[in-house]
């Protein structure tokens, strides 16, 4: 190995005689995070001669000196890694003396990749206060990073971690960021993305057309339009958001207009926690969240007449999801707004501006990425568009997270696992076959497995159009090349219609190996089991919209017995009727009629919907039984329930009926559940028809929502104990959409404990179909392993 640096350390070898050498290899993510640079610190500060460099597999050290200093050396590793490292395992063993001088940083070693790349992290304080230095020779530079901060997945092309197989392979350093890159003990030691002004990516301004908008600075006329109403197109690390003044109404709905979004809410970007008092509330464990490196949105409880501060952003919904700046360029548009001041000081100080800062991916496809493909997909929706050229390798949207006040501190659940997360690895109990599964239909994800390492990708998307099914296909691609990866089997969900389905019955064949299909809830309790390190049998209780059962009807409310690849279902909700099919499940008025129906209060349905014009129709479709097929869905049982309650007649996104409820039960508070509006048959079938008809005649809307929750809590909870009880099992695996729904999965957990149950929830992926992909996976291990 030719050496990067070399140091004049002390020659320990030739004072000691018969010194210890030892190689330690050091896994986990522990490149482009300034591991090497700590490891030669720490050497010279030990007093150790030898060598540090990247692998395929890690980090690899080898030391030689006195016993006791190596000793130390390993220990220290682990306890005062870099921020962004992630330790994983730390192997030493002795190795023969070579009496060697000084200690280097060599040039990383090829060989096969069982390393991670490192998830983007927001600009560190250090950056910040280079950043607004008016000394600096990178004032304002929109694209200061170092090793602890700054790209890394979204520009990595492959492993190892180094410039060279990145996007910022075309920029060639000046000798001041040279200089810094290659000296071990700078801050800027092999940060990849290392860059100036001078030699750097540079920011312009472009009109919608594409031309070029000349300003003295390109940040400062961006803010202005912004100001002004205007909608900016802005690219940042993972893709390009479209932004607006988040407290202008008229921007707000012009971006609704432009984009057909007519009510699902946008995120906000503010400067700071205290910037946001005055919108939501904070919690200590949501303030720790946000200014995290990750930097995800926080779903926050709103303040009260919120709605009329940042009007349009999130009508009607009792949370607000808000993140921080965590790109040069972003901060820059927050410190033009404060006037330029110097320092950091500022920083702290409450602001007036709020940005609405959603993903630029019109029509629901992929995340844009491109400044060509910006240009193009954008036309219409922006006004201009701030771009760069430092090229995206990988789309990477905002991940979406939510707080656990009521669980361990500082715990939380997805609602969408993507950048700052991606793709750090889920450990998993057992290692055996390679797996590539392919997740579900809405929100996909996928998996690769390798060793004991589930490696979950960003969220790709909902699979209705062909650029997401594109994007899914280039997500198998990068994941398993840059990850080193040949699948041995194909895993997959069970319905055939899928676009991912389809594909890996595809890889599988042109691979020539075995395909897995799992059912659909299946995976969803199996992807708790995975992330928990559960091998031994589980309750399941698997609640959401829809999913393809093994007798091809459509369930979502399942008690399940699942023992590794082995599921059996013990119960189900009893199944109400999808007037009209899929429309149903985008129109809760549809779903109260069904229920209505089933509560044999038909007569009411043209009394309450006369002004629908569908309802005799609806009403003619349940009386032949004419596509209106059952279901056992959770879901659509929260939309009858939305329904009845005039909560909502048809819904502008997916969940937003639900959504709604559980605002109200929260604002409402406890109430106390309704043990007769519930029954559970010999064949274990819950029906919650009665609660149903309550709900029909209730008039205070916020009790009515209430009660659903407390009656639904109480009865899923004898539910699953009956079964517990009769299978000695204790551990109850809780997956699917509707555990997203804060107030049911709080209540539920509390009410199951109470009961000597442990509820195991997805923390690691999103509970939804988000996570299907780690269940897949975990499935298509445990079949291969009784196949062998």
């Amino acid at each position: 190995m030719r050496p990067m640096t070399a140091a004049s350390a002390p020659n320990v070898v030739a004072a000691l005689g018969g010194a210890r050498r030892a190689r330690i290899e050091v896994r986990g993510v522990v490149q482009g995070v300034g591991f090497r640079p700590f490891v030669y610190r720490l050497a010279h500060e030990l007093a150790l001669a030898g060598w540090v460099n990247n692998d395929g597999a890690g980090v690899t050290i080898e030391v030689e000196g006195a016993s006791a200093s190596i000793d130390s050396m390993t220990r220290r590793l682990g306890e005062d890694a870099p921020p962004l490292a992630r330790i994983d395992s730390i192997a030493i063993r002795d190795c023969a003396p070579r009496v060697e001088r000084g200690f280097s940083i060599v040039e990383s070693a090829g060989g096969s990749s069982a390393t991670a790349i490192g998830p983007d992290s927001a600009v560190c304080s250090e950056c910040l206060a280079e950043l607004f230095d008016p000394g600096d020779r990178r004032y304002r530079y929109a694209f200061i990073n170092c090793t602890n901060c700054g790209p890394r997945y979204t520009i990595t092309r492959s492993l190892p971690y180094d410039r060279a197989t990145t996007s910022m392979a075309r920029f060639q350093q000046c000798r001041e960021c040279a200089a810094e890159y290659l000296a071990p003990a700078h801050r800027r030691f092999h940060a990849e993305p290392n860059a100036c002004p001078g030699c750097g990516p540079r920011l312009a301004l472009v009109d919608a057309a594409g031309v070029e908008i000349l300003a003295a600075d390109p940040i400062a006329e961006t803010l202005a339009r912004l100001l002004r109403g205007e909608i900016i197109a802005i690219k940042g690390l993972g893709g390009f958001h479209l932004a607006c003044d988040a407290r202008n109404g008229r921007a707000v709905a012009r971006l609704r207009a432009r984009k057909a979004r007519d009510e699902k809410p946008f995120a906000v970007m503010a400067l700071n926690v205290a910037s946001l008092s005055s919108l939501a509330r904070v919690t200590d464990g949501e303030h720790a969240l946000l200014d995290s490196p990750e930097r995800p949105i926080v779903l926050l409880r709103k303040q009260e007449r919120v709605d009329e501060c940042v009007p349009g952003v999130a009508p009607g919904l009792a949370w607000l999801g808000a993140m921080l700046p965590y790109t040069p360029l972003h901060y820059m548009l927050f410190h033009e707004a404060a006037g330029r001041p110097d320092g950091v000081a500022w920083l702290e100080a409450a602001q007036e501006l709020v940005l609405v800062m959603t993903s630029a991916n019109p029509g629901g496809e992929p995340l844009v990425i491109d400044n060509d493909e910006a240009i193009r997909r954008l036309s219409g929706i922006a006004d201009a568009l701030l771009i760069h050229d430092r090229a995206i390798v990988v789309r990477c949207d905002d991940s979406v997270l939510r707080a656990s006040a009521d669980r361990a501190a500082g715990s939380f659940q997805f609602m969408r696992r993507a950048r700052g997360y991606t793709p750090r690895s889920i450990k998993l109990p057992r290692s055996r076959s390679s797996i590539v599964a392919l997740g579900g239909y809405f929100k996909n994800a996928i998996c690769v497995t390798r060793g004991d390492e589930a490696f979950v990708s960003q969220h790709i998307g909902d699979l209705d159009n062909a650029p997401t099914c594109n994007a899914l296909m280039e997500a198998v691609e990068h994941l398993t090349s840059t990850l080193e990866v040949v699948p041995e089997i194909i895993a997959h969900d069970m319905h055939p219609d899928f676009f991912s389905t389809r594909h890996a019955a595809h890889l599988a064949q042109s691979r020539g190996i075995p395909q897995c299909g799992v059912q659909h809830h299946h995976a969803h309790v199996a992807a708790v089991m995975a992330e928990h390190g559960v091998t031994a049998p589980v309750i399941g209780l698997a609640l959401d919209g829809i999913g393809l059962g093994t007798d091809r009807e459509a369930w979502g409310g399942e008690l399940l017995r699942v023992d590794g690849a082995r599921c059996e279902r013990l119960g189900h909700l009893a199944p109400l009727r999808l007037p009209g099919g899929d429309v149903a499940s985008r129109e809760p008025w549809r779903m109260a009629a069904a229920a209505l129906w089933r509560c044999g209060r038909k007569d009411e349905i043209m009394q309450r919907y006369a002004d629908e014009p569908a309802a005799q129709t609806i009403v003619a479709m349940l009386a032949r039984g004419v596509n209106c097929p059952a279901t056992s869905s959770m879901g659509r049982y929260f939309d009858a329930a939305a329904g009845l309650l005039g909560v909502r007649r048809r819904m502008s996104f997916e969940g937003q009926a639900a959504m709604l409820l559980e605002g109200l039960a929260d604002r409402h508070g406890r109430v106390r559940a309704d043990e007769t509006l519930y029954s559970l048959s010999e064949e274990n079938q819950l029906d919650l028809a009665p609660l149903l008809s309550r709900l029909a005649d209730e008039r205070d809307v916020g009790f009515g929502a209430a009660l659903f929750h407390a009656t639904i809590v109480r009865a899923m909870t004898a539910w699953v104990v009956r079964s517990a009880h009769a299978h000695n099992i204790t551990e109850i695996a809780c997956g699917g959409g509707c555990f997203l729904n804060a107030v049911l999965a709080r209540d539920l957990r509390n009410e199951l404990a109470a009961h000597g149950l442990v509820m195991l929830e997805a923390m690691a992926v999103p509970t939804n179909d988000g996570g299907l992909c780690l269940g897949q996976a975990w499935v298509a291990l445990q079949s291969g392993a009784e196949g062998n």
